[in-house]
């Protein structure tokens, strides 16, 4: 499947405003939410189809049969290193296929450094690897890589922060592990709007975890703290960015 094709699959879809104290909604944004008159509470999200189209993560729901927890049949994760001990520690021993990371913390704490080194050194064990990057052009990657001895990386680098091309990307290559870096910079057409909103990561994080899912990638990623989460609870602010590893 090609690249243009897979994004034309994607329909856009109509979105709605809710409010994160009351849950009321409105078709459009507005300063005060008209339901519980509180201000500035409106988010932007997807509309749900009334529509018998197939939902969009209907592959996350795959139905199964009632069974007993003695009867299921558990065989352990089979985790690859990363070829840091201290990340691999953190990370219960390494990735696991389909498997998603959110690395965070504060800017210039050197989350970009650490996955790009874990890229290479995956990549030198044999692994296809990818790094999306959203904050560097391909020219400052490639900069920042040699300046860590990292001569002669055969990673992929990919420089886009549309989550329809980067899907394209990742369906098209294939990759064993893929990094994005940052997730905050993704913005997906279905939404007007800007990257870093909360509707734009709760939206590209959920379509870039399905894809994940639906092919064993291992996905990492990086993210800044400086959003509010989606939803109520999550109203305090942090400060840095988030790295996504899918």
């Amino acid at each position: 499947m090609t690249g243009g094709r897979y994004i034309q699959c994607m329909a856009k879809d109509k979105t709605i405003y809710t409010c994160s104290d009351c849950g009321g909604t409105s078709p459009k944004w507005l300063g005060k939410c008209p339901h519980c008159n509180a201000w500035n509470t409106l988010i932007e999200g997807v509309a749900e189809s009334t529509s018998p189209v197939k939902n969009r993560f209907a592959s996350l729901a795959k139905a199964s049969e009632l069974t007993a927890l003695a009867d299921i049949q558990a065989t352990d994760m089979a985790y690859t290193p990363t070829g840091h001990d201290e990340l691999d520690r953190v990370l219960g021993g390494g990735i696991v296929e389909g498997g998603v990371v959110l690395i965070g913390g504060d800017p210039g704490i050197g989350k970009s450094t650490l996955l790009l080194q874990a890229l290479d050194a995956l990549q030198r064990a044999g692994q296809k690897t990818l790094y999306v990057t959203g904050e560097e052009s391909g020219a400052q990657v490639a900069l920042r890589a040699r300046r860590l001895g990292l001569d002669g990386s055969q990673v992929q680098v990919l420089a886009e922060i549309q989550l329809e091309k980067i899907l394209a990307t990742l369906h098209a290559h294939a990759p064993t592990i893929a990094v994005i870096d940052s997730i905050q910079t993704v913005y997906s057409d279905q939404l007007t709007s800007a990257p870093g909103s909360v509707a734009q990561v709760r939206e590209c994080a959920a379509h870039l975890t399905r894809a994940a899912k639906a092919s064993g990638v291992h996905r990492a990623g990086r993210a800044r703290h400086q959003r509010r989460c989606a939803g109520r609870p999550a109203r305090a602010r942090a400060h840095g960015r988030h790295r996504a590893v899918l």
